[in-house]
C-alpha cells in the first residue's frame, strides 16, 4: 500500500438497529421523480418509460441529529424526504427477485437541494451537481434490516418542518417499485455492498430556512432529522 500525501476522512457509517456493526455509505444513487405528485408540483411529467438518477457524493453526507450551515449560493433551499435502500450483496442485471435478495435494509433520508440552482442548471441542460451534490446535502438515519421491515406497502412517509406538516404520502404511491430500480440501475452498474439508492420524493417540498429544524419518517423506520443554522 503505498503512502499517501495526505489523509482522507473516514467514510460515513450508519447504525444498524439490532447490530454493534455500522454500515459504510459507498456510493450514493438518487431516482428522480418518482411521485407523480412531486413531479407536478415541480411543473414536469413522469418518465413512465424508466427511471432516471442522479448521484450524490457519500463525503457530503450527514447522519441524522446534525446542525449545520445554511449552505451558500442558494437562496431556496428544499427538503426532500425519502426512503433509501442499503445495498448488501454485489449484484448486476438483477432479475426482480435477485434485486429483492440484494437489498440489506431499509432506512429515512433527506434529499437537500439548492433548487434554484437545479432549476437553472436543468432549464440549460446542464448537469444538477451544483444543485443536488452539496456539503451536508444527504441526511441519513439508521437502517433497519429489511427482514426486520417487511414488504413496502402502504407505509406513511411524511416531514415536519418545526412543527407543520409538509409532505404526507404513502410508500404506495411510488412509481417504480424498490425491485423495479435496481433492475434497472444494476444493468448500467455493478451494483454492491455499502451503496444507497434513495428512492424520491412525495409532494410538498419546500424552503427551509435558517433557524429551522426538519423531521422525516416512515412507518417501522427510525426518524431523520437535520437543524439550519446560519451560514458562517
Amino acid at each position: 500500500m503505498p503512502k499517501t500525501l495526505f489523509p482522507l476522512p473516514d467514510p460515513l457509517t450508519i447504525p444498524v438497529r439490532g447490530e454493534t456493526d455500522e454500515f459504510p455509505v459507498g456510493r450514493i444513487f438518487c431516482v428522480g421523480r418518482n411521485y407523480a405528485a412531486h413531479a407536478a408540483e415541480m411543473g414536469v411529467e413522469v418518465d413512465r418509460e424508466k427511471p432516471f438518477y442522479f448521484t450524490k457524493s457519500s463525503a457530503n453526507a450527514v447522519a441524522t441529529g446534525a446542525s449545520v450551515p445554511y449552505p451558500p449560493g442558494t437562496e431556496n433551499f428544499h427538503y426532500e424526504m425519502e426512503l433509501a435502500l442499503a445495498i448488501g450483496a454485489p449484484v448486476f442485471r438483477a432479475s426482480p427477485d435477485e434485486a429483492k435478495a440484494a437489498i440489506y435494509g431499509y432506512g429515512c433520508a433527506l434529499d437537500m437541494t439548492r433548487r434554484d440552482l437545479q432549476i437553472s442548471e436543468r432549464k440549460k441542460q446542464r448537469p444538477w451537481s451544483l444543485g443536488k451534490d452539496l456539503e451536508n446535502g444527504t441526511v441519513l438515519a439508521p437502517l433497519t434490516k429489511a427482514a426486520d421491515w417487511g414488504p413496502i406497502a402502504d407505509q406513511r412517509i411524511w416531514l415536519r418542518l418545526d412543527d407543520e406538516t409538509k409532505q404526507n404520502a404513502t410508500l404506495a404511491e411510488l412509481i417504480w417499485s424498490v425491485e423495479e430500480i435496481i433492475s434497472h440501475l444494476s444493468g448500467f452498474y455493478h451494483l454492491r455492498p455499502g451503496d444507497l439508492i434513495l428512492t424520491g420524493t412525495p409532494a410538498g417540498v419546500g424552503p427551509a430556512l435558517a433557524g429551522q429544524q426538519m423531521v422525516g419518517g416512515i412507518d417501522g423506520l427510525d426518524p431523520v432529522s437535520l437543524s439550519l443554522t446560519v451560514l458562517q
